[in-house]
């Protein structure tokens, strides 16, 4: 295992520089020709409270996490809030060390920030000392004072740089990489320090130690040029490619990432964006700007999605295109802000007033954060409706190598949909008193052309009211029936554009596989990768990542169970919502399909799914990992 992966965690408090520390190493791997995948766990806190990210790196592209790690990092928390092992949240100080043991695999490495991290502390905390420990795990443990190398060359903060060059020297791993990153990001005193101090943790720790443990760093190179991306990176390209050139929004975990992104790059296209006082004038500020003839999009996070609730139903009344982003954090309320969680779909298809007449998209990957964006700009304003994609805090967060050929689609897209040109206008039907009629009855797929403030012979009306064919307000109930049946009708007309494009839900695995596992969003790619274990011991497993909540691909989904015996639904959340939307939308196949769940603010780990799948097959529930919950079981489930 060693030869063939590293997974390298670095650990420390918030305000640590724990995430940008870990990006320019994942860029150094990347740019050696490896395959990167980060994982990032952090408290919600400014400063201070334990954090981590992983970075797993092999030849090969990476699907997940992976199970465990091979190398710690531990910076130590310099920010913690009490250092004293009777408060209420313990010694903060060591917990970058003492909280990230149960994971390390055997054979692996710790370095430790002996500046920060008093190894007394340590030992009184764990129920045997640490050196008792890696004696029994084989761990190889290097104990250095990065906080005095930090501040002899420069400073207190620069840890991480002195932590950066000392799992170098344990790699064997030339500084010239990291060197060049550096020049690249820095100048003048501060990238004079930061050399100088990764030079001398560097051969601090080969001069003062006999390196002699198995974790390398594996070769590579990449058939294709690679970068480095996130889930938000997909989502916010998606939209400038899609031709967004508007954006409102209010700051909130996770969906800040996106929001800040195309902040950063609309203004370079010509381009608004607007952080406003609340997510209802964000979502308010969307429409007014897709009602003006502007691509837009606004977004949030649980419960500022909930306050956008009004205003979709608005876009769905009056029939204006927008997109929407839902990206999922713990729930309810607050919950759990910097943790992930899938706990939020049946909230995003089914929140506001009335029936719900929209599309919703749950991307699994990061490329298909990117098109499915697209294909959510295209829909919405194709067919005068909002679109949702819905992330979570993992897909959102983490980031992966990707080929660049993923963002050499035509682009931007100018076109406006389903919009008359004032050509067209002077032909369309017009009420008496000369206002068009926006909301006819009769339109093919349910779809009436709109027109844009400012074309002549356009003027229409519209309003959150029902309303008859010139958009005045109308409780009739014939006009009510009819204009409810054309809006309706998208769903269909929207379904049969999806399927003529071929499926957009990603099988993975044999045809034939006896058993199968459904998965949506963030988790698809873990799934694959416990799949390929899974028929390594001839468990014949196959998956089927869906993507598309609605409207639902009930072929595809039919296709996909009729050709296994029974299936695992695997998603985050404690009440089983896609297993639910699954058995509603197809209202059969129920005795075939059991539930594997984790809410514990962590996202799967492929050895759980592997566990929790075998225990299905062999109908022994007690084999699920502890950190999920199977259910029902099978014995419950009577066939």
């Amino acid at each position: 295992m060693t030869d063939t992966e590293l997974i390298w965690r670095l650990a420390g408090g918030s305000g640590d520089g724990i995430d940008s520390t870990s990006q320019n190493f994942a860029k150094v791997l990347m740019r050696s020709g490896l395959h990167v995948f980060t994982h990032r766990h952090y408290p919600s806190r400014i400063r201070g409270g334990h954090t981590y990210t992983e970075i797993r790196t092999k030849a090969t592209p990476v699907q997940s996490r992976g199970d465990g790690y091979n190398f710690l990092l531990a910076l130590g928390d310099s920010f913690a809030r009490s250092p004293d092992e009777d408060a209420y949240y313990g010694n903060e100080e060591i917990k970058p060390l003492v909280e990230n043991l149960d994971d390390l695999r055997d054979g692996g490495i710790i370095i430790y920030d002996e500046g920060v991290i008093d190894i007394d502390d340590v030992d009184a905390v764990l129920d045997t000392s640490l050196e008792e420990l890696a004696a029994e795990h084989d761990w190889h443990v290097y104990p250095l004072d990065l906080r005095d190398i930090a501040t002899e060359h420069g400073r207190e903060v620069m840890r991480n740089t002195a932590g950066v060059g000392a799992t170098a020297a344990l790699l064997s791993m030339d500084l010239e990489p990291f060197e060049a990153l550096m020049s690249d990001t820095m100048s003048g005193n501060a990238l004079e320090a930061n050399l100088t101090i990764l030079e001398a943790a560097y051969n601090q720790i080969r001069d003062e130690n006999e390196i002699d443990h198995d974790v390398v760093l594996p070769d590579g190179t990449h058939e294709e040029d690679p970068i480095l991306l996130s889930g938000s990176h997909g989502v916010a390209y998606g939209a400038l490619d899609a031709g967004c050139r508007f954006i409102s929004g209010y700051p909130m975990t996770p969906w800040t990432e996106v929001f800040t992104i195309l902040s950063q790059h609309l203004p370079e296209y010509g381009g608004v964006s607007e952080q406003v006082e609340d997510e209802i004038a964000a979502a308010g500020m969307a429409i007014g700007a897709s009602h003006a003839g502007v691509k837009a999009m606004s977004g949030s996070s649980g419960g500022g999605f909930a306050l956008m609730s009004e205003l979709l139903g608005t876009a769905e009344m009056t029939e204006t295109p927008v997109v929407f982003v839902e990206a999922m954090r713990g729930g309810p309320s607050t919950g759990m802000p910097t943790k992930p969680e899938q706990g939020d779909l049946d909230h995003v298809l089914y929140s506001s007033q009335g029936d719900s007449n929209r599309v919703v998209f749950a991307p699994g990957t990061i490329r298909e954060c990117y098109e499915q964006t697209r294909r959510a700009f295209e829909l919405a304003y194709e067919y005068q409706l909002p679109a949702i994609v819905i992330i979570d805090q993992k897909l959102s967060g983490e980031y992966r190598t990707v080929p660049d050929s993923v963002f050499t689609e035509s682009a931007p897209d100018p076109d406006p949909g389903t919009v008359l040109t004032e050509e067209e206008i002077k032909d369309a039907a017009h009420h008496a008193s000369g206002t068009y009629l926006r909301f006819q009855y009769d339109a093919d797929d349910g779809v009436v052309p709109r027109t844009l403030p400012g074309q002549k012979g356009g003027r229409f009306l519209t309003s959150g009211n029902e309303h008859n064919p010139a958009g005045h307000i109308s409780e009739d109930p014939e006009n009510r029936r009819r204009q409810v049946d054309r809006r309706r009708t998208k769903q269909e007309a929207i379904r049969e554009t999806l399927d003529e494009t071929g499926t957009h839900q990603t099988r993975y695995g044999p045809e034939d596989a006896r058993y199968g596992i459904l998965v949506w969003g963030s988790q698809q790619s873990t799934v694959f990768e416990a799949v390929d274990r899974l028929n390594e011991t001839d468990d014949s497993v196959s998956a089927l990542g869906v993507s598309e909540m609605m409207p639902f691909p009930e072929s595809d989904v039919v296709e996909f169970l009729e050709s296994v015996e029974e299936a695992v639904v695997v998603e985050m959340n404690s009440g089983g919502q896609f297993r639910g939307l699954v058995q509603r939308e197809l209202g059969a196949y129920g005795d075939r399909l059991s539930s594997l769940l984790k809410y514990d603010g962590n996202p799967f780990e492929p050895a759980e799914v592997v566990d929790g799948v075998r225990a299905v097959i062999t109908d022994d529930p007690s084999e699920a990992p502890p950190t999920t919950r199977l259910e029902p079981t099978k014995a419950a489930n009577s066939r």
